[in-house]
């Protein structure tokens, strides 16, 4: 380095950088989350980004775009959440709690895919190349045309990639790499952005598709500088609980396809399952004729998902009353305890409320408000809900039932899992579907739908 070097502390947490160190930044208010960088010079940074070579503007009516190009993962679940396969140059950074399913979900694609016979090169910079042959024994992913790499040095993994030049790399993680350029270490925020802008160019240059696993902090966010899933044309996010087998693939930003679609896996010993029909398995074990039981119908992007929503209610022994909600919003909760008070005169002032979305999923949309109200009315009246019936509505402030999207979809679903009523929004009105076993209950208020329910 030519010239007085020149060293700065940035924060890990946020990216904020200072001339001394601080104990406590000033961005994100993080307690001593500030380490030493050396900067690096101009002349430095530009010579180690692969040049692109050869390209030059071109009229955008001459660019291809069929979408045959794309490259199907051999996973269904999740060519549905990249919008229909992989494109060629397309970088994915994967986010997911420790053991969720991350590496053994790309594990299992890269064997689908040589034997597909693409070419994939699996770099592991967290494991040996032993450790990872044993976790491809296990999940079946063996392959000739599939190379493993485990290394950590960004130039020496280039070269690689230069030398072979595979239709998919996958890169586990990307906070385990490191530019021999920069004097911090591997997983600091100037490390993981500059390895994700090296691997974005040569995913660009060379149109390989490209696979980043990235770690999450205690909060959930992906770690590194938040311009990290600006660089990248996907985010995925692997949610799961740690109590249950089903993981969620959800799509938090997709360039090449919708955002709002979900894969849905079941965790095994021998990898992971596709789940292709997620709704039966979630109501398998469900108790009928059971109070505080409610099954409804919420939408994840174009799939609708039957699942069942528990609720209990019972006296607390407290001044101020509980209310724990998993895999629904806790304030929401609270909001629909307030409109059942208020409009239908239930007095859950003085009752503990538990709900619970079985099977570890999380529900978001609105139209669950009747669902879930319906299943603390139930419990707390201690009545159970007729069984094969499914309910689905968003409740106002005022006790009215409001109207949802897309509920002819939700209805067929409900029609082939056997189920024979339905309470929907009178709203709603007229639903264009074939008469069939199932039969619509439309009501407009939360008074006129619990006479119809008790």
């Amino acid at each position: 380095m030519t010239g007085k070097e020149r060293t700065i502390y940035r924060c890990q947490s946020c990216g904020y950088q200072s001339a001394k160190w601080l104990g406590r930044c000033p961005e994100c208010g993080q307690w001593s989350s500030f380490v030493e960088e050396r900067l690096v010079t101009k002349s430095q940074r530009h010579s180690a980004r692969a040049p692109r070579e050869g390209l030059k503007p071109v009229a955008i009516t001459q660019v291809s775009a069929d979408e045959r190009e794309r490259l199907a993962t051999g996973i269904d679940e999740l060519d549905r959440v990249l919008g229909g396969g992989l494109v060629p140059g397309m970088v994915v950074l994967v986010g997911g709690d420790p053991g969720i399913g991350k590496s053994t979900l790309l594990l299992q694609v890269a064997g689908q895919m040589s034997r597909a016979g693409h070419s994939v090169l699996y770099i592991s910079g967290e494991e040996s190349a032993k450790q990872t042959r044993l976790r491809a024994d296990r999940v079946e992913a063996l392959s000739e045309r599939l190379l493993i790499l485990p290394e950590t040095s960004l130039e020496r993994i280039i070269e690689h990639i230069e030398q072979i030049r595979p239709q998919l790399v996958i890169a586990d993680s990307v906070q385990t790499l490191s530019s021999e350029l920069l004097q911090s270490g591997a997983g600091s925020i100037s490390q993981v952005r500059d390895v994700t802008g090296h691997m974005v160019d040569m995913a660009k240059t060379h149109g390989i598709a490209t696979f980043l696993v990235g770690h999450v902090t205690k909060d959930g966010a992906l770690a590194g500088p938040k311009v990290l899933e600006h660089m990248v044309d996907c985010v995925l996010y692997f949610e799961g609980e740690a109590s249950h087998t089903f993981r969620i693939l959800r799509a938090v930003k997709n360039r090449f396809g919708s955002v709002n679609e979900i894969g849905v896996f079941e965790m095994a010993r021998d990898g992971l399952h596709e789940v292709r029909n997620p709704s039966q398995i979630f109501l398998n074990e469900r108790a009928e004729y059971t109070s505080g039981s409610v099954v409804i119908c919420t939408l994840e992007g174009t799939r609708p998902l039957l699942v069942e929503v528990q609720a209990l209610a019972s006296p607390s022994p407290l001044a101020l009353p509980r209310r724990v909600a998993t895999g629904f919003d806790v304030n929401r909760v609270a909001l629909l305890i307030a409109i059942l008070e208020k409009r239908l005169g239930l007095h859950l002032h003085g009752e503990d409320v538990y709900l619970n979305i079985a099977g570890g999923i999380r529900v978001t949309e609105p139209a669950a408000d009747l669902g879930v109200a319906a299943a603390i009315a139930s419990s707390f009246r201690d009545r159970p809900i007729a069984p094969r019936t499914v309910i689905m509505g968003e409740v106002g402030l005022g006790g009215e039932v409001r109207a949802i999207p897309y509920l002819e979809p939700r209805l067929r679903e409900a029609e082939k899992l056997g189920f024979q009523h339905a309470l929907i929004p009178d709203a709603n009105r007229p639903v264009s579907i074939p008469p069939g076993h199932i039969q619509l209950h439309p009501v407009s208020s939360l008074a006129a739908a619990f006479d119809g329910l008790f």
